[in-house]
C-alpha cells in the first residue's frame, strides 16, 4: 500500500510540474494588425438660399441636414468635402444666385459633424473677393478645419498640409481648374491655387517624398456631364504617375466614374466627380413625372477608402489601397409642399430603402381587429406613398451604380 501511495504521489508531482511548465511557457502574441487609415469623402457643399433656410428653421441647424451621415464622417480618420462657398458674413455681401456666402454657423456645424478637411480651391472661392477668402480661412482655422488650395497669400495657398493619422502621414493638396472670377493678382494677397499641370506634378512629387499617402482635391470637368473629359483623364494619369494615391474630383454637380489606375505596382483611386453633397438643385424632380436624369444633381456619393501599410510587390513596406466603396446618397427636398417649412436633407439610400421596406411590411400585414373604412383608406394611401418613395430610392441607387461603376457600389 505504501509503494502504491508513493507511485501515486510521484505521478501527481510530475503532472503538477508539467502544468507549471505550461503556465510559464511564453506564448507568442498574435501579430499586430497592419496600420490602416480610412478616408470618407463627399462632394459639393452648396449654400443655396433654400439650403440655408432649411438650416435656419431646424432647431439643430446645419447638422440636421445631413444627420444620417454624421456617424460615417465621425468613424473615419479623415473626412473630406468640397466647400463651394466663402464663409464671409463680416466682410462680404449676402449671398445671391451664383455668388455664395455661408453663415458663420457653418464651420462649427461641419466640424461637429465630423468633417476634417475641406477643399477651398474652386470656382466660387472669390465670390466675396479677396477679403472673403481671408475671412473664410480664419473661420475654418478657428474650428480646426484644414483648408486645401487657398491661402492669405500665394505661399500659404501652396503649403501642403501633412496630417498625422494613425501613425501615417497624409499629404493633402488642392487645385481648381476653373474660376468664375480669378482675382489672383499679387503673390502677397489672398490666393487660390490654379491647376497648372507642371507645378502641380512637382508639388505631388515633393509630397510623395515626405508622406505615406498623397491626396489631391481637383475642381475640374464639365458641369452636368457624367463623362470625364480627355483633359481630366490625362491629368489624372499624370498625377498618379507623379505619386498621387487618391484624386477627389468635384464641380460637375453630377456624379462621374470611379476608376483604378496603376503606376509602378501601386494602385491609385480616381473619383472624377463626387457630385453634390447638399444643394437645392433639381428640386422639382419627382420619379413619377420626370425621366431618371432629372434627379441627377440630387444624387450623391459617400466614398469610403481604406489604405493599409503592408509589403508591396517589391517586398518593401508601403501604404497601399486596401478597399474602396461608394455609398449612394440622395437629397430629399420638399420644394412645393403646402406645409411652408423648407426641408432639405441628405440620406443614405440603402438605409432608407431598408426602413421603407420594413414599414411597407407592417402596413401590409393583416391585423386581427377589423378596420373602419376611413382607417383602411388611410392605410392604402400610406402604402401607395411608401411604394412610390421606395421606387424613387431604387431608381436612384441604380443610377448611382450605373454612373460611378457597379463594382464600387456594394
Amino acid at each position: 500500500m505504501g509503494l502504491m501511495r508513493l507511485r501515486h504521489f510521484r505521478a501527481l508531482l510530475a503532472l503538477g510540474l508539467g502544468l507549471v511548465g505550461c503556465r510559464s511557457r511564453k506564448v507568442d502574441a498574435p501579430p499586430a494588425p497592419p496600420a490602416s487609415l480610412t478616408v470618407v469623402a463627399v462632394g459639393d457643399i452648396l449654400m443655396h438660399q433654400d439650403v440655408k433656410r432649411a438650416a435656419e428653421v431646424d432647431p439643430n441647424g446645419f447638422p440636421s441636414l445631413w444627420g444620417d451621415l454624421i456617424p460615417l464622417f465621425k468613424g473615419a480618420d479623415l473626412s473630406f468635402g468640397n466647400l463651394e462657398s466663402p464663409i464671409a458674413p463680416r466682410t462680404g455681401r449676402p449671398g445671391v444666385p451664383f455668388q455664395f456666402n455661408a453663415p458663420e454657423s457653418l464651420p462649427a456645424a461641419l466640424r461637429a459633424s465630423g468633417f476634417t478637411v475641406l477643399a477651398t480651391a474652386n470656382n466660387h472661392a472669390f465670390d466675396q473677393g479677396p477679403k472673403g477668402v481671408r475671412e473664410t480661412l480664419e473661420r475654418l482655422r478657428a474650428e480646426r478645419l484644414v483648408a486645401l488650395g487657398s491661402g492669405e497669400d500665394r505661399v500659404q495657398a501652396e503649403i501642403v498640409p501633412i496630417l498625422e493619422c494613425r501613425g501615417l502621414r497624409v499629404a493633402c493638396l488642392g487645385f481648381t481648374d476653373l474660376f468664375n472670377l480669378d482675382l489672383n493678382r499679387k503673390a502677397t494677397e489672398p490666393w487660390v491655387r490654379p491647376l497648372d499641370l507642371e507645378p502641380a506634378l512637382q508639388a505631388v512629387r515633393e509630397a510623395r517624398s515626405r508622406a505615406d499617402l498623397v491626396l489631391v482635391s481637383l475642381h475640374w470637368g464639365n458641369e452636368y456631364q457624367h463623362t470625364p473629359t480627355k483633359r481630366q483623364r490625362d491629368i489624372a494619369r499624370a498625377l498618379v504617375d507623379a505619386g498621387c494615391d487618391l484624386i477627389l474630383g468635384h464641380h460637375p454637380h453630377v456624379l462621374q466614374p470611379v476608376e483604378l489606375l496603376e503606376s509602378s505596382g501601386r494602385k491609385a483611386l480616381v473619383v472624377y466627380s463626387l457630385g453634390n453633397f447638399i444643394s437645392n438643385q433639381d428640386r422639382m424632380y419627382r420619379a413619377d413625372l420626370f425621366p431618371v436624369a432629372g434627379g441627377d444633381s440630387r444624387d450623391g456619393a459617400a466614398l469610403r477608402v481604406r489604405f493599409e501599410r503592408r509589403p508591396g510587390p517589391d517586398g518593401r513596406e508601403r501604404v497601399l489601397l486596401a478597399e474602396a466603396a461608394v455609398e449612394p446618397l440622395w437629397t430629399e427636398n420638399n420644394w412645393g409642399a403646402s406645409s411652408g417649412r423648407r426641408e432639405i436633407r441628405v440620406i443614405r439610400v440603402a438605409a432608407a430603402e431598408a426602413r421603407v421596406r420594413a414599414e411597407l411590411g407592417q402596413l401590409s400585414a393583416v391585423g386581427e381587429a377589423p378596420k373602419s373604412a376611413q382607417e383602411e383608406a388611410q392605410r392604402r394611401k400610406a402604402i401607395l406613398e411608401k411604394q412610390e418613395y421606395l421606387r424613387t430610392l431604387i431608381l436612384r441607387r441604380r443610377r448611382v451604380a450605373e454612373v460611378v461603376g457597379e463594382a464600387f457600389v456594394p
